[in-house]
């Protein structure tokens, strides 16, 4: 089965990540000085009312870079920028090459492994393939459990779910989850999602890909389960579409100040979705798109308007 390493293998990506409800001030970024900002927003985990950051970071593309000093720099940057602004959500995968182990090293280097609240995914066919690869992922990420873990975009889903519910079991996992990145499997994932009742569901959504709300979020909202939303940028398409143009003149009341920052919150702005993930490798998004995570959430009308701009 394909996973969403393969699907954005080539493309390069845009992102950010902000966080948890703490008090920060950003530090000064490419473009110049941010704003002084108050409490990041954070949503409650349904089956446990444990807080999340709106915002939190993936890693497919971004720390792909293996052991190359130069490439592992900037993402130094990025992560003290993240946890500076006090984000903790960080979501990778078995499959995005090197990724895992770019974040184990540096998560250790950096002394931030406590803070983290790390989410990895299996995906493989077969109970003893999927336990040697989470095993592998703990190596990697140099932990003895993490936060989250998923089935990666459902692959034997019946076999590894069950699985992850005796890791969580045994406390090598506090949350279970499944995830899809492509408005083909949502459907799937309903079912699954209906059938097992996880922790944590993953899925696609931006102001071009609205598929998830016509059966994923409903559900998730019935059934009381955290969505995480990837590709709301749609690997990075969605500013090649806006070159040029200027942000709504509702923007400011909004409280954004980029593309990048609209775009996170109209993903932000269904009610259904917890947090937002993604990727980054460059500081200076990091600390403009931390910035979606204050201000208001969108209205109606602000969402009718992103999404007829691109109609």
């Amino acid at each position: 089965m394909s996973t969403r390493r393969d699907f954005v293998s080539g493309l390069a990506l845009s992102a950010a990540g902000l966080a948890l409800a703490t008090p920060l001030r950003f530090a000064v970024a490419a473009g110049g000085a941010l704003p002084a900002a108050g409490a990041l927003q954070a949503r409650a985990i349904p089956s446990s009312g444990e807080r999340l950051p709106v915002i939190g970071m993936g890693s497919s593309g971004s720390f792909e870079v293996g052991s190359d000093a130069a490439a592992r720099d900037p993402l130094r940057e990025v992560l003290r920028r993240f946890f500076a602004a006090g984000a903790t959500l960080i979501d990778t995968a078995p499959g995005y090459g090197p990724a895992e182990g770019v974040i184990g090293d540096l998560l250790e280097e950096l002394g931030l492994r406590q803070q983290t609240f790390l989410a990895t995914k299996i995906g493989a066919s077969g109970r003893e393939a999927g336990l040697a690869q989470f095993e592998r992922s703990l190596r990697l990420l140099k932990t003895d459990k993490v936060e989250l873990l998923q089935v990666h975009s459902l692959q034997d889903w019946r076999t590894q779910y069950p699985l992850i519910e005796e890791l969580k079991a045994q406390g090598k996992t506090r949350y279970t989850g499944l995830t899809h990145f492509v408005d083909s499997g949502h459907d799937e994932l309903a079912e699954v999602v209906r059938a097992v009742k996880p922790d944590f569901l993953q899925v696609n959504y931006s102001v071009i890909s609205r598929n998830a709300e016509a059966r994923v979020f409903p559900l998730a909202q019935e059934l009381g389960v955290a969505v995480l939303v990837n590709r709301a940028f749609e690997d990075g398409k969605l500013f090649a579409r806006v070159q040029g143009k200027t942000l709504p003149s509702w923007a400011a009341e909004a409280g954004i100040g980029s593309w990048a920052q609209a775009f996170l919150k109209f993903a932000l702005s269904h009610p259904a979705v917890t947090a937002v993930i993604p990727a980054t490798g460059r500081p200076e998004r990091q600390s403009d798109q931390l910035l979606a995570g204050h201000g208001p959430t969108l209205s109606q009308a602000q969402r009718q308007s992103l999404i007829e701009l691109f109609g």
